[in-house]
């Protein structure tokens, strides 16, 4: 470490807890700020919402209550909420953190919203009403399996990363190529590397073995279920101003239990469909993190996961 990366980490600390869902990251994060002078920042697209708690898997009031989260329950689930927002909350908050004396500890799975902190954001074109009709011409014509594989001839980094089943970020990836001549991948690398007033310590929960993982994701989809994961969608179904192409009902999970309600499948089908799009998004997030740069693994079955991750901190904060 130079002298002044360790004068960043002296002056400002900042610790980056990331992984897929139902690793365990909440768990952790809960355990270390009750052992150092932290203060929680979510990083979590679903959290930001109110009304949705059982199906994001929001901690409940006792934990918030002994471990509180800023940059949860900040939006209505009709408003919109985009990646520049949460940059300029986090940083805010982060600020805010060190100005009393303590490390702000971000955690959460949303790796774009980690992307965008750490990288700042691309200089992307406004979206084309005219583009976004076509591209789901083509879609409802040929699958959107056809547009991720033409994705892969344009911008094959991109379609790694996205999934043929994410329909929105298929879309607006291939809009963006067809409205700049350039693909995503390009337009971020030209992206000038940000300056930030801090060097964070950045830890990925790490999953070998994907059948456990599977297995959490089932039991935990379950349990939502017998807590009332239901009535909470029904709650905001009966509301009239919500509709499935809206970012909080796209949320996995939401989007399929909407559908359920919507008589378009049965109750087994939305529980399989549910378990089925949690474990892709598990799979999405565990493939950004196998290519994240500067970070340190946790593996997330450690008997001693919490004494080993104080120890990187303890290496970090010296």
């Amino acid at each position: 470490m130079n002298s002044s990366t360790h004068s960043q980490v002296e002056q400002c600390p900042v610790i980056c807890l990331m992984g897929a869902t139902a690793t365990g990251k909440t768990d952790l994060a809960v355990r270390l700020a009750e052992q150092l002078p932290c203060d929680l920042i979510s990083v979590d697209s679903a959290l930001i919402y109110r009304e949705m708690d059982i199906g994001t898997a929001k901690p409940d009031a006792e934990l918030l209550a002994r471990a509180p989260h800023r940059l949860i329950d900040i939006r209505d689930p009709a408003e919109s909420y985009s990646a520049a927002e949460f940059r300029a909350d986090a940083l805010a908050e982060i600020e805010a953190i060190h100005a009393q004396g303590r490390i702000p500890l971000l955690v959460g799975g949303t790796m774009l919203y980690f992307k965008t902190l750490l990288e700042g954001l691309a200089t992307l074109p406004k979206a084309d009403p005219e583009v976004r009709q076509r591209l789901l011409d083509q879609a409802q014509l040929h699958g959107w399996e056809s547009l991720h594989q033409r994705l892969g001839e344009v911008d094959p980094v991109s379609a790694q990363r996205i999934h043929p089943n994410d329909p929105q970020r298929l879309q607006r990836a291939l809009e963006v190529y067809e409205l700049t001549g350039q693909s995503l991948t390009e337009l971020w690398q030209q992206q000038q590397q940000v300056q930030l007033p801090f060097q964070p310590l950045q830890l990925s929960i790490d999953v070998a073995d994907r059948a456990w993982l599977h297995q959490r994701i089932e039991q935990r989809f379950r349990i939502m279920i017998d807590e009332g994961f239901e009535q909470e969608v029904r709650a905001l179904y009966q509301r009239g101003d919500l509709d499935p192409s809206m970012p909080s009902i796209r949320c996995v999970g939401y989007r399929q239990m909407w559908a359920y309600l919507d008589g378009e499948i049965g109750f087994d089908s939305m529980v399989e469909r549910g378990i089925i799009a949690t474990r892709q998004l598990a799979k999405r997030q565990l493939t950004w993190l196998r290519g994240w740069p500067d970070h340190h693994r946790i593996d997330a079955r450690d008997d001693d996961i919490l004494g080993n991750t104080l120890k990187l901190i303890d290496d970090y904060l010296i």
